[in-house]
């Protein structure tokens, strides 16, 4: 047998791995030094709002990543259950990601728009009010605490500084783009919605008389998703 030579060599068998793995990985990683991008680019897809963006911080704050994936696999249980497979493209500005390891509950990646604001503010409160077999514990401080976002422009500078394309202009009016979103009667809506196409503009908590932590963090499970029109994608290419 023409292997039975390296079976019988053990430095044989050991050169003739390292070579196998070193053209493998010349294979997987040689092509990343001349593309431009290794993530396609979708359209719909931009930087979180500076309230989604602090949403997501009390999303982390909190562990939710640790019992909440958002990374729909391209099976097609999962397909049917959450929605479009989960896109390269969809987490690209996610400093870290959020993609989980585990499901205690389900997949967050398709959550924005599924359910209302309403719904969010119950569910937050009082996880079993609205399903009563959820081990998930209750959050109703969030309704309670302001919402600190003084320094939300540096949130975006150090998102810029890892390559999230936030603009000079987007960074100037972080403070007053944050407080826009929950005011659709704001000066500042027309301004807001040319920097972040497609955001959604309202008050989420329920109380107009206080930026809460809740109104960021349902402004962020809103937006989860949403971003991508995937009407455009072929019927075919849905479990490619």
């Amino acid at each position: 047998m023409k292997h039975e030579v390296f079976e019988k060599n053990s430095i044989l068998l050991l050169i003739g791995v390292l070579i196998v793995v070193s053209i493998g990985g010349i294979v997987e990683i040689a092509p990343l030094f001349y593309l431009e991008n290794t993530v396609e680019k979708v359209e719909g897809v931009r930087p979180y709002t500076p309230l989604e963006l602090k949403g997501r911080n009390i999303y982390v704050r909190e562990g939710c990543y640790t019992c909440h994936s958002q990374m729909i696999r391209s099976l097609r249980d999962e397909v049917e259950r959450y929605g479009h497979y989960s896109l390269a493209a969809e987490s690209m500005y996610d400093h870290p990601f959020q993609w989980g390891s585990k499901r205690t509950g389900p997949d967050l990646a398709r959550v924005g728009g599924k359910y209302s604001d309403e719904w969010h503010r119950e569910h937050m409160i009082d996880p079993r009010s609205v399903v009563p077999e959820s081990i998930m514990p209750g959050y109703p401080f969030l309704a309670q605490t302001e919402l600190d976002y003084k320094d939300v422009a540096r949130d975006l500078m150090a998102n810029r500084a890892v390559g999230v394309p936030y603009t000079d202009d987007q960074i100037a009016n972080a403070a007053a783009d944050l407080e826009a979103q929950l005011d659709p009667f704001s000066d500042n809506y027309d301004a807001f919605l040319e920097r972040y196409p497609g955001a959604n503009v309202r008050d989420f908590d329920g109380n107009p008389d206080m930026i809460s932590e809740l109104d960021a963090l349902i402004a962020y499970l809103q937006m989860l998703g949403s971003l991508v029109d995937f009407d455009v994608y072929k019927a075919e290419d849905f479990y490619r």
